[in-house]
């Protein structure tokens, strides 16, 4: 391969990376270059091809002097613009991503890079001053190792590190602070940063931050929400090498930084960094892919810690930047289950059983008193389900069957199908004919008319996803939310209470116990330090671990632990997982092609729908390679023969049920 500078005399040969997703064509195609296009084409530029007789746009992989085709090229239609938006190490990321999932190089580019915005490419680019020198750093310095790693990024040299900053509001709790004063090493060594985050309320919380340390203008952030326009201007800002710092959600982890220098992932066990669309990789596995073939550092990070991670660090390839658990705790808030003393017990028998016990009365009184109080209530609505008062049957949908949620009434209970609608006229059980409703799942608006009544004189705020409160000011009030819609506190929440926290536990996912911690960690954060007096209740069984490891503060300690059983039972990360979903002629060709691969355990295929079956597939990690490779085949052999019906290939999913 050649490149601009080098482009040979004779005829040149572009190798192009055309868009189309289909396995059997995943591979680069040569194409001659006409003399027209000689002088605008570049390696990693867009291009327009004709592909079995249609027209195709595709990205110049590499320029040669000759084909193995010999003279039976195709010439290329025309070059789409001389604008180099897929850069070397990008596309060999693509490639990466894509064999690791078992997905294609097309799939992945689209997401690597926004759709070309022509106004946009000729418009004049706007000012981007360089980053302001930041101040010396006061988070990450304080943590085992932090001041090694800081120095590190300062060198450009590629440490690999996992971080758990302490679950508090203040200083020891500031995330967006931490991945400044790594960007800002990082950046002082002269190389590249790209930080990236779950959503869109993480990057603002970060974008301000960056904001107030290194001045406007000084870096870009991309995301889907931005818009056509203005997404493809910061990208575009990125790719010609005018910004040094790049902030993003999922897919900003492929941005074109130049000389990069640090990848940083905050909240990586958050399920909002995982792509939905085929090949569906994880940012967290992205961004580790990324650093290895970039030889730069990786900081990988959150309140909690998935058993992925825990794995990384076991094996030495991440080391670890978190206090130990007794410094946590001395740090974070005070942290208790309801009822988890006789004393308790003798004032409130009936605290196991209750919703709200006890317990939890008394810390809203005593949060209250200096703050706001913070109740955070797994389902969304009023009423998530009704049953009968008298069988305790679930109330059901007189049309389609469907279990019916209730709705604040004018009078009464109002019915609701999901499908259907409101229910008309009276309700009556099908199974023994009573009439009385009863509510077993209370959603957050109801819960919010139970505890205002309860205290009439404070204000209620409620906060759920569609309708969520960005801050609070630092004044007594009941704060109601869902998990991930807590509004912030401006000096931190006084107290806050977690109910139906077997909801979160009981879930029958394999991720459910952890998934529950990191949702209740993110409560902690906004909670005020224990010596000032925050406090957080959490209403469940004492014997939970995911409860015993909030209490102690030790989000390590129980990724290690869930790793370990993982490792017993066989389970992701320990093992590698793959999904193979659709009719069941065709994933029945696809477990005979699993079944090629030495220690691939085939469970299934399980009916999904009528039409659609689920096999699953087991192998360990060193076999993961021909695994996919087996499967990958399989599915080059049936779109070569355009065999009907979508199959759907899912490597490591995040939902294991």
């Amino acid at each position: 391969m050649t490149t601009p500078e080098t482009t040979p005399t004779g005829p040149l040969v572009a190798r192009v990376a055309v868009d189309i997703a289909l396995p059997h064509l995943d591979r680069p195609f040569d194409y001659l270059v006409p003399d027209a296009d000689r002088a605008s084409i570049a390696v990693g530029c867009r291009v327009r091809v004709k592909f079995a007789g249609k027209r195709a746009d595709g990205f110049v992989l590499g320029l040669a002097g000759s084909s193995e085709a010999g003279d039976k090229l195709r010439p290329l239609e025309r070059v789409v613009s001389p604008e180099v938006v897929l850069t070397a190490p990008v596309a060999r990321l693509c490639r990466a991503v894509a064999d690791h999932y078992g997905g294609t190089f097309a799939d992945v580019v689209r997401m690597a890079v926004p759709a070309r915005h022509a106004a946009t490419e000729a418009a004049e680019p706007p000012p981007h001053p360089e980053p302001r020198p930041a101040a010396p750093p006061s988070i990450l310095s304080r943590h085992p190792g932090g001041p090694v790693f800081l120095d590190a990024l300062a060198a450009g040299r590629p440490l690999r590190a996992a971080w758990t900053p302490a679950p508090v509001h203040g200083p020891p709790g500031d995330w967006a602070s931490g991945l400044v004063e790594a960007a800002a090493a990082t950046l002082a060594g002269g190389r590249g940063v790209l930080l990236v985050v779950p959503d869109a309320d993480a990057l603002a919380a970060l974008a301000e931050r960056c904001a107030a340390v290194f001045g406007a203008g000084s870096f870009v952030t991309l995301a889907a929400d931005l818009g056509p326009a203005a997404r493809y201007r910061a990208f575009l800002a990125v790719a010609r090498g005018r910004v040094r710092l790049v902030l993003g959600t999922r897919n900003a982890g492929y941005a074109p930084v130049r000389d990069l220098g640090l990848i940083a992932v905050w909240d990586e066990g958050n399920d909002s960094l995982a792509e939905e669309r085929a090949p569906y990789p994880h940012a967290r596995e992205v961004a580790a892919l990324r650093a290895a073939l970039e030889r730069s550092a990786l900081l990988v990070a959150g309140y909690a810690r998935t058993a992925e991670t825990q794995a990384l660090v076991e094996r030495g390839w991440l080391a670890p930047l978190n206090p130990p658990p007794a410094e946590l705790r001395r740090l974070g808030p005070a942290v208790r289950i309801a009822a988890d003393t006789d004393l308790a017990l003798e004032r409130d028998p009936l605290a196991h059983a209750a919703r709200l016990p006890h317990d939890a009365f008394a810390v809203i009184r005593r949060g209250l008193a200096i703050g706001p109080v913070l109740l955070q209530v797994p389902r969304a609505g009023y009423v998530a389900s009704a049953a009968c008062a008298d069988c305790r049957a679930p109330a059901r949908c007189p049309r389609c069957r469907r279990t019916l949620r209730g709705e604040r009434g004018a009078d009464a209970l109002q019915l609701v199908c999901g499908l259907c609608g409101p229910v008309p006229g009276p309700w009556r059980c099908a199974d023994c004919g009573g009439t009385r409703l009863r509510a077993p799942r209370v959603g957050v608006r109801r819960t919010a008319e139970e505890i205002g009544r309860a205290f009439p004189q404070v204000r209620v705020v409620e906060s759920w996803w569609g309708h969520q409160i960005a801050e609070v000011p630092d004044v007594p009030a009941l704060v109601l939310c869902t998990p991930a819609a807590e509004p912030r506190a401006s000096g931190g929440y006084a107290a806050a209470v977690l109910l139906d926290t077997h909801l979160l536990l009981n879930r029958p996912e394999l991720r459910a116990a952890e998934e529950a911690l990191r949702r209740w960690l993110t409560v902690c954060a906004l909670v005020r330090p224990g010596a000032d007096g925050g406090t957080v209740l959490a209403v469940g069984e004492s014997d939970a671990r995911a409860l015993q490891a909030l209490v102690r503060l030790d989000p390590v300690g129980f990724a290690a632990r869930e790793l370990a059983e993982r490792r017993a039972t066989g389970f992701p990360p320990a093992a590698r997982l793959v999904y193979v979903e659709g009719p069941p002629a065709a994933v029945e060709h696809y477990a005979v092609a699993a079944a090629t691969v030495p220690d691939a355990e085939r469970y299934g295929p399980l009916p999904l729908t009528d039409e659609t079956v689920r096999l699953t597939v087991r192998c360990p990690p060193a076999r993961a390679a021909a695994l996919l490779d087996a499967l990958t085949r399989e599915s080059a052999r049936r779109s070569a023969h355009k065999e009907g019906g979508g199959v759907r290939v899912v490597v490591d999913p995040q939902v294991v049920d």
